[in-house]
């Protein structure tokens, strides 16, 4: 395959990268900022990018999306990336868990959830971390959920829930199942209503310094009807995989957004600032930034080509899903690192986008699986294959 962005998909990138670039970006501070004047504009520009065929452009045709192939995908996500604010716009943050709820909701919970949330008319959370267990390991998790007569009993507790504050439903991860059952078929995935009694927020968790709607939630004999089971007993883990896979793979594309719009500005002020009587371009310590940064958005960039390539094949790519993620979210920090050194004081305050960048940068080394998980389970993977002989040959992969 090639790398360059295909003539079938061109026209609908550009669209995209048009309206990020002229109403998206121009417009980060108020959206930023919060409050009653960023949900009207957002409100605004939802709108918009519905009338212009924008929403939903990852998710499914069968549940009411555009239903782009994921190398396709990552050809537009990776310019949705270029500002945190447009992943709500298009309406792509949901598509990972839409395509959990599609594995396997029934009538009932495709057309009280799924349907809706690709609409956008309402926000799906997802609750797995919680504050006392490692949660690199989704076998630590102590809430729990009791089937009494036709309801489910829900006691513990959750945080960085993402969305939660916004959210009409929370789909919980919970130890169902006894001692007697395998470890990875003890849990399954239950759908709670914000509504529900017993379930509240009990205080917003600031992320490097951001507002970040990830709050800590209280779960208290939260009881909902037997009905609100998500597939099978003991499935979570299976329907966690299925939505943490594409969840990996599609905040990479966004990552590369984020690194192409840090290197354009890092490029456009090392061209353009004066140091020493010349130009911050003349001088070889910033060449080596530049060279530094385009191998690693470059090697980056065609992982996340390679491992949506396998997606579309049916594959479920965890040595590639593994690998990009850890080193896309290294190369992101490095990027923004390399352009804030280049801004000096001017690239650690908030009249540049840098900061900010660079602050959720540092948080996507942990997200969805820290570093050290993902680099354990590629070295596992590959070392099998040898064990097994079978080795690893790039060229055939």
């Amino acid at each position: 395959m090639g790398y360059t962005v295909p003539p079938h998909i061109r026209p609908l990138r550009d669209r995209v990268l048009r309206f990020v670039d002229d109403h998206i970006i121009p417009n980060e501070p108020v959206l930023f900022g919060g409050g009653p004047e960023a949900t009207e504009l957002h409100d605004k520009l939802v709108a918009m990018a519905k009338a212009e065929g924008l929403w939903a452009m990852g998710h499914p045709e069968s549940m009411g999306g555009l239903g782009l192939s994921w190398v396709d995908y990552a050809y537009v996500n990776e310019v949705i990336g270029r500002s945190d604010a447009a992943l709500h716009v298009f309406g792509s943050y949901s598509v990972q868990t839409c395509l959990m709820l599609d594995k396997a909701a029934t009538d009932w919970q495709r057309e009280m959830l799924l349907y809706p949330a690709v609409r956008g008319d309402i926000h799906v959370a997802f609750a797995v971390t919680e504050p006392d267990a490692a949660s690199s390991d989704p076998t630590n998790i102590k809430t729990t959920a009791t089937l009494e007569g036709d309801e489910w009993v829900i006691n513990g507790r959750k945080w960085y829930t993402s969305g939660a504050t916004t959210s009409e439903w929370i789909c919980v991860m919970c130890r169902t199942e006894g001692d007697d059952v395998p470890l990875h078929e003890r849990f399954s995935m239950i759908l709670v209503p914000a509504s529900a009694p017993g379930y509240t927020i009990a205080r917003d968790v600031f992320v490097m310094g951001l507002d970040s709607n990830h709050p800590e939630c209280v779960y208290d004999n939260v009881r909902v009807p037997a009905q609100h089971l998500l597939g099978e007993r003991g499935q979570g883990f299976s329907l966690f995989q299925t939505r943490l896979g594409p969840a990996r793979l599609t905040n990479c594309m966004r990552w590369l957004g984020q690194a192409q719009r840090a290197f354009d500005i890092m490029c456009n002020r090392i061209n353009e600032r004066q140091v020493r009587g010349g130009l911050l371009a003349d001088k070889q310590l910033m060449q080596l930034y530049v060279y530094q940064s385009y191998t690693e958005i470059q090697a980056a960039r065609m992982l996340v080509l390679d491992a949506a390539e396998k997606m579309d094949r049916g594959e479920q790519a965890r040595v590639e899903m593994s690998a990009v993620k850890t080193l896309a979210a290294n190369m992101l920090q490095s990027v923004l690192d390399r352009a804030i050194q280049v801004h000096g004081a001017l690239g650690v305050c908030d009249d540049s986008p840098l900061e900010r960048m660079f602050r959720m940068a540092r948080i996507y080394r942990i997200v969805d699986g820290p570093d050290e998980v993902h680099i354990e389970r590629v070295g596992k993977e590959i070392l099998k294959e040898y064990r097994e002989g079978r080795g690893w040959t790039f060229a055939d992969r």
